[in-house]
């Protein structure tokens, strides 16, 4: 909207706002001047993106994390410490608390905007805060509504109160610290206190999204896809954070159809949201040409560091190793618009395997496929963290663990029936290490790695020759084009055979373990399908 039309003429009184200034759907180039104006460190990088700050808070806090207890909601909700219960009194107060905050900011802004690139399926977003680099955030992250559209947006769908510069109240009952956000399914709000992390607004989305979704026989899924340039298929990438979800998902040979959060419908798939959400740690130009050149004007830049002549030093991580970049899909050149694709042909669950023991590539039956869906593993390398000297085996269910609303069983099978029904193919990509663990072997190259997901996407794959797996019970597949045979068969990489053996052991032993936790709602083909430890 103009910047006449914008102040003090959009109304929130409906949300309990009485700000006389508010600002409806800005442009960038507004925001920008907003940022710069009324944001404390606020500043323009060489490369036109908007540099800006989330204060202490440089990432997501899980453990402050609420859902609403409601009697409409509560059967549907996988209560524990992922969907840690809240009272609605509490909700009540934290709200309120949120409002108050906001109605003494001289300015407000909103910016109205759709999760979910199907408009049979949409969600219609409304995020009000009091920080220009927040909208412009969401700006980029939700689908921007075209001019006519926002004309009839009318009553949104959920609505994000983003009052992070402002502490919850920790003698609040239920309150472990000044960070709070609280989602209410049925009131259809996100309260956000204690945290200027901008990625909570994003994830507050997909977590709404997670819920509304299985309730119309719609997957929600966290995870990147391509699709064929020709066909229109898809292919979708999941896989936790160093595994190369993003990496992958940037081919030049496919249309991008997004980097993080799908839908899975009857009709195809599509997008969840707007626009990419990158870590920016280490940014070359050469590693991901796409993503260096997306940040530029109209992207926003996360607590990063600028030198003096205000180029951004990605190697500095000063502030926090979680540098983020965030910039609309249509900043990617080969981004297909609007973000739906036909069903996919191929499902890829990518880990990276530090203990060296898992195959570059291997076919997965549905049951095998439900059992590594929910329990979406990788490791972490030995180094990365303090006090870690070997290996960690990291589970997150459905490979998106936090943004769950509904138990891991109900997305895994609604998986399971869109495979069978699409007759999808299910494949476990290791992008880790091979001959050996981290410091005894060597990671996958991602020139390897490229070329299985080539052959995959090629249909090479469906063809070639497999083997069982003596204990994980999945078909290796022995033989792809531009990889050495003997790197894809685990146990002959190895030198030291009784070495891998052990290994294999320990780690089937950990997937056991950490299935446990689900096992009660498993059926037995999917129980079945464990490793032998």
């Amino acid at each position: 909207m103009s910047k006449k039309s914008a102040a003090g003429v959009f109304d929130l009184a409906s949300h309990g706002l009485t700000v006389a200034e508010i600002h409806h759907n800005l442009p960038p180039s507004a925001l920008y001047e907003h940022a710069i104006r009324y944001e404390k460190d606020a500043s323009i990088a060489d490369n036109g993106a908007l540099v800006a700050y989330s204060g202490a808070k440089t990432g997501r806090s899980p453990k402050d994390k609420r859902v609403v207890h409601n009697p409409e909601s509560k059967d549907d909700v996988w209560w524990g410490p992922v969907n840690v219960p809240m009272d609605h009194q509490t909700f009540a107060i934290n709200h309120q608390r949120a409002i108050d905050y906001l109605n003494t900011r001289e300015r407000l802004y909103c910016f109205d905007g759709y999760a979910g690139w199907d408009p049979k399926y949409r969600i219609k977003v409304r995020v009000i805060c009091s920080r220009p680099y927040h909208a412009l955030f969401m700006h980029t992250m939700l689908i921007r509504p075209a001019k006519e559209e926002l004309a009839k947006f009318g009553a949104p769908d959920f609505v994000i109160y983003n009052a992070g510069a402002f502490p919850a109240n920790r003698l609040t009952v239920g309150m472990g610290s000044p960070t709070s956000i609280d989602l209410s399914l049925e009131e259809k709000k996100l309260v956000i206190l204690g945290t200027e992390y901008a990625g909570e607004m994003k994830k507050g989305v997909f977590t709404v999204a997670n819920y509304l979704a299985p309730k119309r026989g719609v997957l929600s899924m966290h995870c990147s896809a391509t699709a064929d340039k020709e066909t229109g298929a898809s292919s979708l990438l999941f896989g936790l954070s160093g595994t190369g979800k993003t990496t992958l998902s940037a081919d030049p040979k496919r249309n991008l159809i997004g980097d993080d959060e799908h839908c899975w419908s009857d009709d195809g798939i599509f997008n969840i949201e707007g626009g990419c959400y990158a870590k920016a740690i280490n940014l070359t130009p050469e590693s991901e040409p796409d993503i260096f050149q997306a940040l530029r004007f109209g992207a926003v830049l996360e607590n990063v560091v600028l030198d003096e002549d205000h180029d951004v030093d990605y190697t500095d991580t000063s502030i926090t190793q979680n540098t983020r970049g965030a910039y609309p899909i249509e900043f990617i050149q080969n981004a297909k618009i609007p973000c739906v694709a036909g069903h996919p042909t191929d499902v890829i669950f990518l880990t990276c395997d530090a203990f060296g023991v898992l195959p570059p590539v291997s076919a997965l039956s549905p049951a095998h496929a439900m059992y590594h869906f929910i329990s979406g593993y990788t490791a972490k390398v030995a180094g990365t963290e303090m006090g870690v000297t070997e290996p960690q085996a990291t589970f997150s269910p459905c490979f998106g663990g936090p943004f769950l609303v509904w138990h891991p069983n109900k997305y895994a099978e609604l998986l399971a029936k869109k495979m069978r029904k699409h007759k999808a193919r299910v494949w476990l990509v290791n992008t880790g290490w091979g001959g050996g663990g981290h410091g005894v072997g060597k990671r996958i190259s991602l020139k390897h790695t490229r070329a299985i997901i080539d052959a995959i996407h090629s249909g090479a794959l469906a063809k070639a020759k497999t083997e069982r797996d003596p204990v994980f019970g999945f078909d290796v597949v022995t033989e792809c084009p531009g990889v050495p045979p003997k790197m894809l068969r685990p146990r002959e990489a190895w030198a030291d055979k009784a070495a891998y053996d052990k290994t294999a052991k320990k780690l089937a032993g950990l997937f056991v373990k950490n299935f446990d936790t689900y096992a009660d709602g498993a059926s037995a083909e999917i129980k079945a399908a464990a490793p032998r430890s």
